[in-house]
């Protein structure tokens, strides 16, 4: 058997076309845009509610509140629902009742998982919480779980093939992607809150998860080369593994590690004491409670499935249940992209010319790759964002709302390479200290291409206002190094003192010479007139570029 395939017999559920809403979210599959789409998430440790809005593929949170009230702590020993994690959930619900009415969300779901599905008072509190409420909850089951947590993940890595692990206060899902589908779900006891319960020491522990964990790569396949880390004790893991490394971006999403990194990690928590990690991190005492069972998971994790990369995702169940509601045709789409484009129409001053921008920009850019070409394609979209922040801090608004967005389909590389081509579209040198750090994750080549990016998005914002296409064409000799732009005969005074300067620094950037001529006039058949019009090369104006 291919060790990237479920076993037979693997657990898979198909997909459920109705979804979990009442209703459909996406009732136009031409949709783009997701208006206050609300869901509850009943966890073993956390009970959280999450609005979505913002753009269909890549929906951003227009609120997003947790409360830790470990409903599941105990349960493994009792059979039972914590009595205090009762009462702070019957809380925390009434209050999220309350927060959607007043927001007037038309569609709102409430799941339930481990501890409520376990649980023998389980059913009559789910009655009490219906009653009291009015909200009707939904206990899935634990494979119903893995599934949604890898779909998840497919919101934000589209083309995401590998193992999707979502560890939740009393139980562990793993689930298989690969082409946009999951390919096989379970689930398993591998909770802390369990964990909590299990005797023989370190050397018994150690045999429990291993034991399981081995039961699990039998139906879940092994030598998966990508693992995606849903759940908060996966989060917290990372952000104290972002410390130890001094990690200077401090984005959870998408973060990187390896099992040889994670090992460290692992043995340097165990080094330190509880209120110092607490407060390098902050990181909540509830949740530091569940990192040293969880590190324990994890380090057998990495382990017996051998993964070669390990990712940590902030999308999970809730996002899978949104995913669950999204035609095909809206799930093809980049999110990214999405993304970006719902940024420019609700921010920038001119929506739409982020398109003709690329367009205009796409002959300096020939040879390079689709990931690349999309990152070049979202720059552009999103050049003018942050255009009503203050010119003197404008720079620096542009490299923050990139590298710290809520933007899917976007690793660190990306994030920072989009964030210094958008900083240098509005600066024209220097960096201040805390981004010169973050900077640093780049490579010489990559920073050096993402520096010309933004002198390119500096000329080509501001060369013509209605589309830098009706004012001229770019065109890129990099064997003869030359970079010209041919001129429109009817807008060529276009090409004012501002403008020389930004083409000569572009220029400058790429390391080539700046050379400009008019478009020869046309005949009346069509043909071009005798005679050239070249201007020559220009080596561009004298003094300071104004700032836009």
């Amino acid at each position: 058997m291919d060790g990237n395939s479920p076993a037979p017999g693997a657990r898979v559920r198909p997909r459920k076309p109705a979804g979990l809403f009442d209703t459909p979210v996406f009732t136009d599959p031409t949709a783009r845009a997701l208006a206050h789409v609300g869901v509850i998430d009943v966890g073993s440790n956390s009970v959280r509610l999450v609005v979505f809005d913002g753009a269909a593929r890549s929906p951003a949170y227009f609120f997003n509140e947790k409360v830790l009230c470990g409903l599941g702590r105990g349960l493994a020993e009792t059979g039972r629902l914590n009595p205090e994690g009762r009462e702070r959930a019957m809380a925390t619900l009434k209050r999220f009742a309350l927060l959607a009415r007043g927001m007037r969300l038309t569609n709102l779901t409430m799941v339930a998982t481990a501890a409520m599905r376990e649980a023998e008072d389980g059913p009559e509190f789910r009655t009490q919480i219906e009653a009291v409420t009015g909200l009707r909850m939904r206990v899935i089951d634990g494979p119903e779980e893995a599934r949604l947590s890898a779909q998840g993940v497919l919101t934000g890595w589209p083309e995401a093939t590998g193992l999707v692990c979502d560890i939740g206060g009393n139980s562990m899902e793993l689930a298989v992607i690969g082409g946009r589908e999951v390919r096989a779900a379970v689930t398993s006891a591998l909770g802390p809150f369990r964990l909590q319960q299990v005797g023989g020491g370190k050397k018994g522990l150690r045999a429990h998860i291993g034991d399981i964990l081995n039961g699990l790569r039998d139906e879940v396949g092994s030598h998966h080369d990508a693992l995606y880390l849903v759940g908060g004790s996966w989060r917290a893991i990372a952000r104290l593994d972002m410390e130890r490394r001094g990690y200077p971006l401090k984005v959870l999403h998408e973060y990187a590690m390896t099992p040889k990194t994670i090992r460290k990690t692992i043995d340097w928590i165990a080094t330190q004491g509880e209120s110092d990690l607490r407060r390098m991190s902050g990181i909540s005492a509830e949740r530091m409670s569940l990192v040293p069972l969880a590190c324990q998971v994890l380090r057998q994790l990495v382990h017996v499935f051998g993964p070669r990369n390990v990712y940590i995702s902030s999308y999970g169940i809730r996002e899978g249940i949104l995913y669950e509601q999204m035609p095909d045709a809206l799930r093809a789409r980049d999110p990214l992209i999405e993304a970006c484009h719902f940024m420019e129409h609700a921010s920038a001053r001119l929506p739409g010319f982020g398109k003709k921008l690329y367009n205009f920009l796409l002959p300096l850019y020939r040879n390079r790759p689709p990931e690349r070409l999309r990152l070049i394609r979202a720059a552009c979209l999103l050049h003018d964002v942050n255009w009503r922040a203050h010119p003197d801090y404008r720079a620096d608004a542009c490299f923050d709302t990139t590298t710290r967005a809520n933007l899917g389909g976007l690793d660190h590389m990306g994030r920072v390479y989009l964030g210094i081509a958008l900083m240098y579209r509005y600066k024209t040198s220097g960096m201040r200290p805390r981004i010169k750090e973050i900077a640093g994750l780049l490579s010489d080549k990559d920073l050096a291409e993402a520096k010309m990016l933004g002198r390119a998005l500096r000329f080509g914002a501001m060369f013509s206002m209605d589309g830098p296409e009706n004012a001229g064409e770019l065109r890129y000799f990099p064997k003869k190094g030359v970079l010209e732009l041919i001129l429109e005969r009817e807008t060529q005074a276009l090409f004012g003192d501002v403008a020389a300067q930004r083409f000569a620094a572009l220029a400058n950037q790429m390391g080539a010479s700046a050379k400009t001529r008019v478009r020869r006039a046309h005949n009346s058949n069509g043909t071009a007139g005798a005679g050239s019009d070249d201007s020559g090369v220009s080596s561009g104006a004298s003094g300071s570029s104004s700032s836009d």
